[in-house]
């Protein structure tokens, strides 16, 4: 099955920002200074890769980047994977063959694209590919740059995320955004939750799930309860948040034998229990704070029944760096020490004068 791309009209690509290099690294846009006095005509292979197993994101802003910006993209002939690949160090996952001047003060930016997105889309898949199939909703972005979240949430969208919190993130997927009940809510009306569940009912949609975050008064069974008994089947789900610093109530009989603190697998346990035992076995358990691949895979290992993991500032950690290299100049070898051409037969030739009007 072919794959797809998204296409340049799908991007805001600040084009004149792009070609007049505010972006750029000063040596590039002072290179390119230095070659339209000297050498203009120069072309080259550029071969761009990252030294981690990855899953690939990045590639096709990069291709709208290069499409829209480069001013005379019929010289270039461009290569490249597909966002959602999987890849290996050192793999080559895009070339650039032309004239050097045309898209050598673009490197810094399409380089923090990947780098970037494939960071996000990685880590996200790290978690789905733990969880059982169970939904995996990416909720970071209130922990970084609001810049930053249509990018990040396409990322996470190629990494596997059911959806997220913003509308931002979802604009490229164009999935909804999700979300249940924030404290501060909660807050507003006193500091009940039931009260506060009741407003999202009477107010939003009913297309949107009714969940309740019932980790306010620290004591989830009760307060799932309480808004089950009166929410009845119009309640979907309930959202556990319990601070890593806190005991809930629920568990302070059980304690000795486990460490009790935040959302650990005895309270997702004894709210299951509790809403199963009155009844109410439609309603869903989420759960969120401080979850990585690591803690899903623990829960799945002891079959915790969680229903959707919400992850948040771990999506965000570690770091997976493209490098560009010239690695061919006038069709001969010519690259740094410790590098060399490395050609890809995963690669696909993209037309970047078509691929611009598209």
């Amino acid at each position: 099955m072919q794959k797809s791309r998204l296409t340049p009209s799908q991007f805001q690509i600040p084009i004149e920002k792009y070609k007049s290099g505010y972006y750029a690294d000063s040596y590039f846009n002072r290179s390119r200074i230095i070659l339209q006095e000297t050498n203009p005509d120069v072309e080259v292979t550029m071969q761009v890769f990252q030294r981690k197993n990855a899953l690939l994101c990045g590639i096709d802003e990069t291709l709208a980047l290069l499409a829209t910006c480069i001013e005379n993209p019929e010289k270039i002939k461009v290569k490249a994977l597909h966002d959602g690949d999987t890849i290996s160090p050192w793999e080559t996952v895009l070339t650039i063959d032309g004239p050097l001047i045309e898209f050598i003060h673009f490197e810094t930016v399409y380089l923090g694209f990947l780098s970037r997105q494939t960071k996000i889309a990685t880590n996200v898949h790290s978690v789905v590919k733990v969880a059982n199939n169970k939904p995996v909703l990416f909720f970071p972005s209130r922990f970084d740059l609001p810049d930053v979240q249509e990018r990040d949430g396409y990322a996470a969208f190629v990494g596997g995320a059911q959806t997220a919190s913003t509308p931002a993130n979802n604009f490229r997927s164009g999935l909804e955004a999700v979300g249940t009940i924030p404290h501060a809510l909660i807050a507003a009306f006193g500091g009940d939750t039931v009260a506060a569940t009741l407003a999202f009912d009477k107010v939003i949609n009913p297309k949107v799930n009714r969940v309740a975050l019932i980790d306010f008064d620290n004591d989830c069974v009760k307060t799932a309860l309480d808004v089950a008994r009166v929410l009845k089947d119009k309640l979907w789900g309930v959202r556990l948040d319990t601070s890593d610093r806190m005991v809930d109530r629920s568990l302070w009989e059980q304690q000795g034998t486990f460490s009790p603190t935040g959302v650990c697998p005895e309270l997702v346990h004894n709210v299951r229990t509790a809403l199963d035992k009155e009844g109410f076995n439609h309603v869903k358990i989420l759960v969120s704070g401080g979850f990585d691949a690591e803690r899903v895979a623990h829960f799945e290992a002891l079959q915790v029944p969680v229903d959707s993991y919400a992850v948040g500032n771990s999506f965000l950690n570690g770091s997976y760096s493209f490098t560009a290299d010239v690695v061919k100049v006038n069709g001969k070898s010519c690259a740094k020490a410790g590098r060399c051409h490395n050609p890809n037969d995963r690669l696909e030739s993209v037309n970047l004068s078509d691929w611009k009007t598209k």
